[in-house]
């Protein structure tokens, strides 16, 4: 059996998990700061204006999953709070209505507002934006002869999220763009109607976090996962090798030029055990994850860029810390 590496692990048996020999759980080290600070490590691995995937290396799981939900219930963002409806005749209740406008992203920076406070009736420019959505579905004069299409018989027979116009407050128009504050995708469905339906709806969006509702985290997904790693115990060739291959995602295992499998990139290995299924391959591999090697995927919902998102949890959990040292230091 090929000696592994000094990391802490967790090994997948055929039908257990357990902890690698001698690792007695990371929980149980004594804190030591100068280690964190020298095998702490972030390696960004794709990032784009919705998505990123990062490596965070050298952690315990308590701080990995603190930084997962913050994202998730803590960071802050816009959303619609309140909907004024001066006139709904469409065929959707309106606390459904309601409920559905909440839910659309806005691509407002909450970064640049304030929490409006507790007891305000009314909102200012620095802490509330204001929408209007008045749209109202008639026939089509110059529908075409014989067609049934909804888009040839009505006018406005569906509405979007694009149709929702900002109203500014104050000097908000001459600080902000509608393009910059109004909902993140036009495509949105809100509703459909017919003629005789009409909506005249007055939105109010104030900032809030995801522990008060969904519609306030700032991610669609943040979640992560431990490094896989394989390791082979001998060497698998021919028909074991394309056997061998078949048992792991497309990608974990190679075969090279002369028909000898090897591990071409583990971390993309789902961990579902299948090679234990087969005798002849099932002693050929050493299914393991790295305790402290985490794989985070972030998902915006479009108001601020992913890395911002991890970057604002952080703020936050340094923010909290200092609250309980300042808590400490006062008893």
């Amino acid at each position: 059996m090929p000696k592994l590496d000094q990391k802490p692990r967790v090994m997948l048996e055929e039908f257990r998990v357990k902890n690698a020999p001698d690792d007695y759980g990371m929980a149980d080290e004594k804190w030591n700061f100068k280690k964190f600070a020298k095998n702490m490590r972030i390696v960004i691995v794709r990032l784009d204006n919705f998505e990123m995937e990062f490596d965070l290396i050298g952690v315990q799981p308590a701080f990995a999953n603190a930084f997962r939900r913050l994202m998730l219930s803590e960071v802050p963002s816009m959303a619609i709070e309140k909907v004024m409806i001066k006139n709904n005749t469409s065929i959707i209740q309106d606390e459904v209505l309601a409920h559905r406008l909440g839910l659309i992203p806005l691509k407002a920076d909450p970064r640049l507002f304030e929490y409006r406070p507790e007891d305000a009736t009314v909102g200012t420019e620095f802490d509330t934006l204001e929408f209007s959505l008045k749209v109202k579905c008639s026939n089509n004069k110059s529908q075409p002869k014989d067609s049934f299409r909804p888009e040839d018989l009505y006018e406005n027979h569906s509405v979007y999220s694009s149709q929702i116009k900002w109203c500014p407050l104050g000097n908000q128009a001459s600080v902000h763009k509608e393009a910059d504050v109004g909902p993140v995708h036009g495509d949105i469905l809100i509703s459909k109607m017919r003629p005789g339906h009409e909506l005249d709806l007055h939105l109010v969006a104030v900032k809030g976090i995801g522990k008060d509702h969904a519609k306030f985290s700032p991610v669609a997904t943040a979640s992560y996962r431990l490094l896989p790693d394989i390791t082979l115990t001998r060497e698998v060739t021919g028909g074991e090798a394309t056997l061998l291959q078949s048992c792991f995602s497309p990608g974990v295992i190679g075969i090279d030029s002369e028909g000898r499998a090897f591990v071409q990139e583990a971390r993309y290995d789902t961990c579902s055990r299948n090679v234990y299924r087969y005798d002849e391959i099932k002693d050929s591999v050493i299914l393991s994850r790295i305790r402290d090697h985490f794989i985070f995927n972030v998902e915006s919902v479009g108001a601020m860029p992913p890395n911002i998102i991890f970057i604002q949890a952080v703020k936050i959990l340094r923010d909290k810390c200092k609250s309980l040292l300042d808590e400490l230091n006062t008893l």
